[in-house]
């Protein structure tokens, strides 16, 4: 059972979504965690040494996709 699902979805330059990338890269190596703040509220997830990493691309003739999912 799910105790917090949060999902976001955004329209970005590809830019400004390698940044947000690099940021969430940053907190995985640096703090061991990923900490995000949603309506006043800040979450932290604690993330272990191993990981599952999934990568999951789909490519349509009119839209493309690119799915990254950390689980463990």
């Amino acid at each position: 059972m799910d105790i917090v699902e949060i999902e976001e979805s955004s329209r970005m330059r590809r830019e400004a979504a390698a940044e947000r990338l690099r940021e969430l890269a940053d907190m995985l190596s640096r703090h061991n965690e990923v900490a995000f703040s949603r309506e006043g509220l800040r979450y932290s997830v604690r993330v272990p040494d191993e990981i599952t990493f999934k990568v999951e691309i789909e490519i349509g003739s009119d839209e493309s996709e690119i799915e990254i999912e950390l689980s463990w």
